[in-house]
């Protein structure tokens, strides 16, 4: 059994209450980068862009970062028994800039540390801020996210599904039982 904890206008809220946010927090957007994380993060993150500049009427620099061979428990394997790697897109210097990286449910940590990892292999950042839609607690790491979007407390047995227009015909996000079959 799942239920709908996000519709489409709720994210859309979300996304531009977190824009303003961003832009408060930062004082406008001029040294920063949009990084999302693949795959749904970089969509995320290119909502916020749209939002960041129908507010301030400034672009802000928007890329992705694949994380897979940063994992330290790939699960997802190729026809060759190696990682799938997507390929990281940054169209800008890392380098003394503010990043702002973008995922769609934070959960263990684990995604976000293996996204640090890969920024600090492309340069050496002003400073790293975190920005998810959703965070559900559970962390097994440190970290903490700047910018919530929602804030779903959940048990281990249930299971969050951020879907996007982009990938997923459609903007809801989704609480489920682990053991259902949907």
């Amino acid at each position: 059994m799942s239920r709908s904890i996000m519709d489409e206008q709720a994210i859309r809220r979300a996304t531009t209450r977190i824009a303003h946010e961003i832009i408060e927090r930062n004082k406008g957007v001029e040294n920063c980068v949009l990084i999302g994380i693949k795959t749904r993060g970089i969509y995320l993150a290119e909502r916020l862009a749209e939002r960041i500049e129908q507010i301030e009427g400034v672009k802000i620099a928007v890329g992705e970062v694949d994380i897979t061979l940063y994992r330290d428990d790939l699960s997802e394997k190729s026809k060759t028994e190696g990682p799938i790697f997507q390929g990281t897109d940054i169209p800008v210097d890392i380098s003394n800039r503010k990043v702002i990286l973008v995922d769609d449910v934070l959960f263990t940590g684990r995604t976000v540390r293996a996204a640090l990892d890969a920024l600090i292999d492309l340069g050496r950042p002003e400073q790293i801020q975190l920005a998810v839609l959703i965070d559900r607690g559970h962390r097994e790491l440190p970290i903490r996210p700047d910018y919530v979007g929602k804030n779903v407390p959940t048990s281990k047995s249930e299971q969050i599904v951020a879907k996007l227009k982009e990938v997923d015909s459609t903007d809801e996000v989704i609480i489920k039982h682990i053991q259902d079959n949907e």
